[in-house]
């Protein structure tokens, strides 16, 4: 397998922004989203005393991955598991606390490269859509089954796609003559169903759609949701966190959550603000950080990505 064809995104910011918590020998960080092991590899190589944890809900990412980051050894904990489950694999392990975590929200480029799974758009295959094929419902069971209110839901929600209503009418009218199981006929039926202007922007009309199909297939923002709080609350005192997300609906979550752990609750017009009402995190970017122009000419999956990091500057106080 070519390691060339992974280029993790940012890769070097997202170290960068970790790198004053894991100094200490001992320290631990968490990649919540392994993939093919890019950033995994990287924050072994620069954090020589620090030991990782790494989840993934993709079973052949997890073997590629373990082959990849074998030569260290005990250094590297690789898990099976989905990222909102954090909190029990980091008990199973006995690691309560730790001091950094990063999350690469993207389509792992395994996926997307791998004819047989149905991610991309570009090219006929089952579709699929799951991260993790041993469970759950694919993206074919989705279009044949949902009612199209809930389909249109998902289109605007989750792809953001103003000609939901339409698609939706084409899949309701194409899935009574034959199920959908491949996504060359979902992509030309998105293709027919789009008036002319539509087509002109954007790229490839079916991209909105599919990129709803996968979100909802693998529960991601729902999971999201609970993953972010949770990845918080697992960081030791100076303990930093950086995540990196793909579309709006993803930033805007992470954006709330770092939001509401910086605030100062407080009722306004305390003369001293008891420790329980101070922030617990500290903002460590200015906003969501882009790449830059050369990182997105030398990976283009890079293009859509914002970065946010924060970091733990005080524990829970019930």
């Amino acid at each position: 397998m070519s390691q060339s064809r992974h280029v993790p995104v940012m890769l070097q910011r997202c170290l960068d922004l970790l790198a004053p918590a894991l100094q200490e020998p001992g320290s631990v960080v968490v990649d919540c989203t392994l993939g093919l092991g890019g950033h995994s590899e990287a924050l072994l190589e620069r954090f020589t005393e620090a030991r990782l944890v790494a989840l993934d809900r993709d079973k052949e990412a997890l073997r590629l991955s373990g082959e990849r980051l074998a030569p260290y050894g005990e250094r590297a904990t690789l898990v099976h598991a989905v990222y909102d489950e954090l909190p029990d694999v980091l008990d199973r392990i006995g690691l309560p606390r730790v001091q950094g975590v990063l999350f690469d929200l993207g389509v792992s480029s395994m996926q997307l490269d791998e004819a047989g799974r149905g991610f991309a758009y570009a090219q006929d295959a089952p579709l699929d859509m799951r991260m993790d094929q041993t469970t759950g419902v694919s993206a074919a069971e989705v279009l044949n089954t949902y009612p199209p209110g809930e389909l249109v839901r998902i289109l605007r929600a989750y792809g953001e796609e103003k000609q939901a209503k339409r698609i939706v009418a084409a899949i309701v009218r194409e899935r009574a003559k034959e199920p959908f199981t491949t996504s060359a006929r979902l992509v030309e039926l998105i293709r027919d169903a789009l008036p002319q202007a539509a087509k002109r922007t954007g790229g490839n009309p079916a991209k909105r759609t599919f990129q709803a199909l996968r979100i909802e297939v693998n529960g991601e923002l729902s999971v999201l949701e609970r993953a972010v709080p949770a990845a918080v609350k697992a960081l030791a005192v100076g303990g930093r966190i950086a995540v990196l997300s793909y579309h709006s609906l993803e930033d805007r979550l992470v954006k709330q959550v770092f939001a509401a752990g910086a605030a100062n609750t407080a009722p306004p017009g305390l003369p001293v603000v008891p420790e329980r009402y101070e922030p617990r995190l500290k903002l460590l970017t200015r906003g969501a950080e882009l790449p830059t122009e050369q990182e997105i000419a030398e990976n283009r999956r890079a293009a859509p990505a914002r970065l946010r990091g924060a970091q733990r500057i005080r524990e829970d106080v019930e």
